[in-house]
């Protein structure tokens, strides 16, 4: 996964968790704006959540976080 996307997926899941608290979820598409301006970068996401990891469609934002920066 790209660095500066992490990154971005991180302070989304921050955001997601400090507003609606340590029980929200998400899914990859948390990650992008309502129009696909980045195909490669949606698939990269995709893939990563989906192939890689076999996550359900919603997973816990605080679960996406810490996977996330465990990747630093």
């Amino acid at each position: 996964m790209r660095p500066a996307f992490r990154q971005k997926a991180i302070a989304v899941c921050s955001a997601k968790i400090a507003g609606k608290g340590e029980g929200v979820g998400l899914s990859f598409y948390a990650f992008f704006a309502n129009r696909n301006d980045d195909p490669e970068l949606l698939m990269e996401a995709a893939t990563w959540w989906i192939r890689t990891h076999k996550l359900d469609h919603f997973e816990k934002a605080i679960k996406i976080r810490a996977m996330l920066e465990a990747m630093a």
